[in-house]
């Protein structure tokens, strides 16, 4: 675990939406140079998510002062 890549080759996501059969689950893919994953996620965990990429991009946007 200490040995993990920070950065990514190549990484796209998208979520395929709530399944009609599961409307509690979110089905989140991840490409990458080395292939797909998807993953199922539940309600929460999806809003903790969006909620930790919004906070991070809301840093990143902050411009660096000289």
């Amino acid at each position: 675990m200490n040995k993990r890549k920070t950065s990514a080759d190549f990484v796209t996501a998208f979520a395929t939406g709530w399944p009609e059969q599961e409307p509690h689950v979110l089905i989140l893919s991840l490409t990458t140079a080395k292939g797909v994953q998807d993953f199922a996620l539940t309600k929460d965990q999806a809003l903790l998510i969006a909620k930790t990429m919004k906070q991070t991009a809301e840093q990143l946007a902050k411009p660096k002062v000289v």
